[in-house]
């Protein structure tokens, strides 16, 4: 059974900090596993790929079967569900159609002293996409990683997928032909993510590596992060729900419980002001946890990491929100977006009785790739900009120089910068 707290209860404000300040994920101790991985794929290449390869995925792997061909590509999507087909291409359009919308627009201008500013966008060279395959294969992640790094103008899109026993998801490769990925290779685990950063065989380096995986595959971005940019160390995830009492249980319950099977470690939490409610939405959890296939999983985050927490009105529940600053954030509620307007950290925001956390998965267009663990105080999710780069212009002509320069100088001699200072001051024959 998930935590039960009360706002009216004496104890109620420490309570409630200690459930939000909780962590879910004991601390990783793949450090040095990965350290070793990441080492022997720089000295050794692609030799340190196949070893790895055979090691863990059962798969023999060679100069010929490394890369994933178009023609292999096509047929894995011709033998995939038509219907599937299609709800990929219709995710995939609404996905580009809602990114596109984010690409920035470049500025130039000339200030009061003369002076041109601004700055422009340009896409990274290459991106790596890294893709979990076998039974815990998302086709879903693809689209949403692959077709912002297509948005954004990157020209060379890397994805690397591992292949069980040689066999990889039609679905996972589907998505990739549709998102437009441009070199698939059947390597998984921290040795995909060290050779997108460093190299390895026919894999050449890439700027940026995004993408979910296991705890060896965020402990190798972690440890890469700065030779490569990352899109996030992501955690377990999370879903809060804000619901009044005119919701059905049963769809609240549905909703707490499409994040808590995600994983043991995972967090479902209900904001809401009736009690009654309450108890019936715990009633629908446990019910519906009992004929789920994933059972097991959704009872350890149920019972481990959730909450419902009852307040003596919704004014209330921003302040709480903020405090837990969830991944995935519902509310459920008459008006929902004037409560959305007094909400400041959350990942994503889903209005409405209507508008369950899953459609966002899928096919909403926003991307799913989220901020964790309450990172959403201070980042957002995976957009276009993470695959490209912001440059300064600065431009002088003598007048100009000649406006702002003796301030400039003036600090570098404060400083104890003296050619700093010379630089400008011989522009400005005052040297």
């Amino acid at each position: 059974m998930a935590q039960r707290l009360n706002s009216s209860d004496p104890d109620f404000a420490a309570k409630f900090k200690e459930f939000a300040n909780a962590p879910r994920e004991g601390a990783s101790e793949v450090g040095a596993t990965v350290a070793d991985i990441i080492a022997a794929v720089r000295e050794r290449g692609e030799a340190a790929l196949q070893h790895y390869t055979k090691e863990f995925d059962k798969f023999h792997l060679t100069d010929e079967n490394i890369a994933i061909s178009e023609e292999e590509c096509a047929a894995a999507e011709a033998a995939c569900d038509p219907e599937a087909l299609k709800a990929l291409a219709f995710a995939a359009e609404r996905i580009r159609a809602y990114h596109e919308k984010q690409r920035p627009e470049d500025i130039l201008y000339t200030d009061d002293a003369g002076v041109t500013l601004g700055w422009r966008w340009t896409p990274v060279e290459a991106a790596g996409l890294y893709a979990p395959g076998g039974l815990a294969a998302y086709p879903s992640s693809v689209l949403m990683n692959a077709i912002p790094a297509k948005v954004a103008g990157v020209k060379r899109l890397c994805l690397c997928v591992p292949t069980p026993g040689g066999h990889a998801n039609p679905l996972v490769l589907a998505a990739a032909r549709i998102s437009g990925v441009d070199e698939i290779y059947r390597i998984g685990g921290a040795q995909a993510i060290a050779a997108m950063a460093y190299g390895a065989g026919p894999i050449e380096p890439v700027d940026v590596i995004v993408g979910p995986g296991n705890a060896y595959v965020a402990e190798a971005k972690r440890q890469v992060f700065g030779q490569v940019g990352i899109d996030a160390i992501a955690g377990p995830s999370e879903i809060l729900v804000v619901a009044d009492k005119h919701n059905d249980p049963a769809w609240i319950a549905a909703d707490l419980l499409s994040q808590a099977e995600h994983d043991p470690s995972s967090q479902a939490v209900l904001i809401t002001d009736d009690a009654a409610f309450a108890d019936a939405v715990e009633q629908a959890v446990e019910d519906q946890i009992d004929v789920s296939p994933r059972k097991k999983i959704a009872a350890a985050a149920w019972e481990d990491n959730s909450a419902i927490i009852v307040v003596a009105s919704l004014d209330a529940a921003p302040g709480l929100v903020d405090q837990i600053a969830p991944e995935h954030l519902e509310l459920a509620v008459e008006n929902p977006q004037a409560l959305a307007a007094k909400v400041r950290h959350a990942g994503a925001i889903f209005l409405g009785r209507f508008a369950p956390e899953a459609i966002g998965d899928y096919v909403a267009g926003p991307d799913h790739v989220l901020p964790t663990a309450r990172a959403a105080r201070h980042a957002s999710g995976l957009s276009v900009l993470h695959f490209m780069k912001r440059t300064s212009i600065i431009g002088c002509d003598e007048k100009a120089l000649a406006a702002i320069g003796p301030a400039a100088a003036k600090l570098a001699d404060a400083e104890g910068l003296p050619n700093h200072a010379a630089s400008i001051r011989l522009r400005l024959g005052s040297e």
